[in-house]
């Protein structure tokens, strides 16, 4: 079949499938985000025009935005599809290198196809290409290197034929998932070949179950018969792998209390009595006071980062850590006995392994009573009163108005530990923290990406003022195309989050709240957030009270799905009231701070805990 490049690498995208859990069939790659420009306008552009009915084709307003967008996408499905956003070249590609970093962070598949430079050279220099002086083969293109699980330049045509079986391999493996990045010399993307039919035939694409090692579960089951306070971990792998309904079952069947990592929110009900609540520094006291006993912890689906394990403190130190893991380079770490394998096969088969197995029942009634009692402190920290609002009365307006088919995201500042550690799941795997990277803006972008992929119920981003002055043209891009989301605007005069640290640290407040910021005004102007939102063509409300804000979120929820466009809730929030969870984090506090010796008792004092804390300094 004699096709241009880009011709072909359209054709493939169609050909491919994706098998969800409940059996149904649908495209891996739902849709394109493009800016066209130099570099794809005529090359992969026309080759995308060619298939507009069966490809949708949708236009963003910045390259990380609609790259973010595709994440979330992706995130919402549950890596069953597959974002793909193209760019032309220079600035244009170089926009989506941040959100190829929110992909590779978090294990998720994203597919990005910029423009490249002349691969033939005859026109060089061109429009947008930076040189460099002792490497021709460079473009700006290899900053994706450091941020993809898969890279390739495409400088033949032919070379589709052995590259793109990989880019299917990485962006469907639940070991290896992760972004690709296909760079596209624009010369390249209009040359013809006569390419295979095989090519362009239907694939599809099932979750792979690969079975864990019968020495490995051996050990593992070995491990924890000898446990007495077992705990179970369940992080994001558990939700790709579909199997929060195994996770439950081997809890209940052998009497395990359950946490839950960031990416593994929402997998267990909320009122399960298992269930000791969300895990780490933005997690809950429930689940930090268990672990600190736990004896055996069996950690499935996660790699265990810092904020989880509040820097390594939340742990007792002799506790012995086992892994189930699809990836090897995830299981093995911090010591662990290795499980590779499948989080619902491995769940399966090391449940038969234990047989009749159970925890001691002395601590298997630990989970609902710890949880009670933090439970019982979000109840208070939600409760009407003082002004202006706190995140934790935010969060508790949205979250008693959120059903079962509803879907809840951030990202970065305060809101994250808030959402973790004060959120009541609602229905399964229907919340997405992005706190493997933390990218202020992802708040946006993703709700558009989560709303084209969850036509059912109300998605809605909470976000801060500083996030949505980061990045917002995507709430143009989500009204003009007609894909509604909730998103509750938080105004609190800056970044309030990093001021909490900086604070907290003992330094002097500086350049994080707009008071501590330099201005040459003595009045400084003010972001009207309610303005800007509608002039981005999205319906929005205020609110200044807990009160209001139920109100305004309940007529923004209609508004959204009745108008097909994003609404926005704008609420002035507390700048330093926070939920804590009680656990530790390990930050680089300086030693010395050069003209600041009136700190100087403050500092002394931090640093006496450089060191893990024990349970009496927690």
């Amino acid at each position: 079949m004699r096709l241009t490049t880009a011709q072909a690498l359209v054709r493939w995208l169609l050909a491919q499938r994706s098998e969800l859990l409940d059996g149904r069939e649908v495209p891996l790659f739902p849709g394109v985000f493009a800016i066209f420009g130099h570099g794809n306008v005529l090359g992969l552009g026309s080759a995308l025009a060619e298939h507009r009915e069966e490809l949708p084709v949708w236009r963003g307003h910045t390259e990380q935005g609609m790259a973010l967008a595709a994440v979330g996408y992706t995130r919402a499905t549950h890596r069953r599809q597959v974002g793909v956003v193209t760019s032309s070249i220079g600035p244009g590609a170089l926009n989506m290198v941040t959100a190829a970093g929110v992909a590779h962070a978090n294990r998720l598949p994203l597919l990005l196809l910029p423009g490249d430079t002349f691969a033939g050279r005859a026109p060089d220099p061109v429009l947008q290409q930076v040189e460099h002086f002792g490497d021709p083969t460079a473009t700006v293109n290899d900053a994706f290197r450091a941020v993809s699980r898969y890279f390739d330049r495409i400088t033949r045509p032919e070379q589709l034929i052995a590259t793109l079986p990989q880019v299917a391999r990485v962006l469907t493996d639940p070991a290896d998932c992760g972004p690709v990045t296909l760079a596209l010399p624009q010369d390249v993307q209009a040359e013809t070949f006569d390419f295979p039919d095989a090519l362009f035939a239907p694939r599809i694409h099932r979750v792979p179950r690969p079975r864990p090692d019968p020495g490995s579960l051996d050990d593992a089951a070995a491990v924890l018969r000898r446990a007495r306070r077992p705990l179970l971990v369940l992080g994001g792998g558990v939700r790709y792998s579909g199997a929060a309904g195994r996770a439950l079952r081997f809890a209940e069947r052998h009497r395990v209390p359950v946490t839950e990592t960031t990416a593994g929110r929402t997998l267990v009900p909320h009122d399960h009595p298992l269930h000791a609540g969300p895990l780490g520094i933005t997690g809950s006291a429930s689940a930090n006071r268990l672990a600190a006993e736990a004896d055996v912890v069996l950690a499935v689906g996660t790699r265990l980062q810092d904020f989880t394990t509040a820097s390594w403190t939340v742990f007792s130190p002799d506790m012995r850590l086992v892994t189930l893991n699809a990836a090897r380079f995830d299981a093995v770490k911090h010591g662990a006995l290795a499980v590779v394998g499948d989080a619902d096969a491995g769940l399966a088969e090391l449940s038969e392994s234990l047989a009749q197995w159970r925890a001691d029942e002395e601590w298997t009634v630990r989970p609902a009573r710890e949880r009670a009692r933090w439970d019982a402190h979000i109840d208070a920290l939600r409760t009407p009163g003082g002004e202006p609002p706190t995140y934790a009365q935010m969060v508790g307006v949205v979250n008693e108005q959120t059903g079962p088919e509803d879907y809840v995201l951030t990202a970065s500042g305060g809101l994250p530990g808030e959402l973790i550690g004060g959120w009541r799941a609602t229905g399964v795997s229907t919340m997405d923290v992005e706190y493997g990277f933390s990218c202020m803006g992802y708040e946006l972008a993703g709700a558009w990406g989560a709303a084209m992929a969850r036509p059912a119920g109300v998605v809605t981003t909470l976000l801060g003022d500083g996030s949505y002055l980061m990045l917002n043209s995507e709430l143009f891009s989500a009204a003009f195309a007609g894909h509604p989301f909730v998103a509750v605007v938080c105004d609190n005069d800056g970044y309030a989050v990093i001021a909490r640290l900086q604070e907290g640290q003992g330094d002097a407040p500086f350049n994080n709240l707009y008071a501590d910021c330099r201005s040459k005004h003595a009045d400084p102007p003010r972001v009207d957030f309610a303005a800007h939102a509608r002039a981005l063509g999205c319906a929005v409300f205020t609110a200044s009270t807990v009160a209001d804000l139920a109100a305004a979120y309940r007529e923004a929820r209609t508004a959204a799905l009745r108008q097909r466009r994003p609404a926005v809730v704008v609420i002035r929030t507390h700048p330093a009231a926070w939920t804590e969870a009680g656990a530790w984090w390990e930050v680089g506090v300086p030693e010395h701070l050069a003209g600041h010796a009136e700190l100087a008792p403050h500092k002394a004092a931090q640093l006496r805990y450089l060191a893990p804390p024990d349970e009496s300094s927690r």
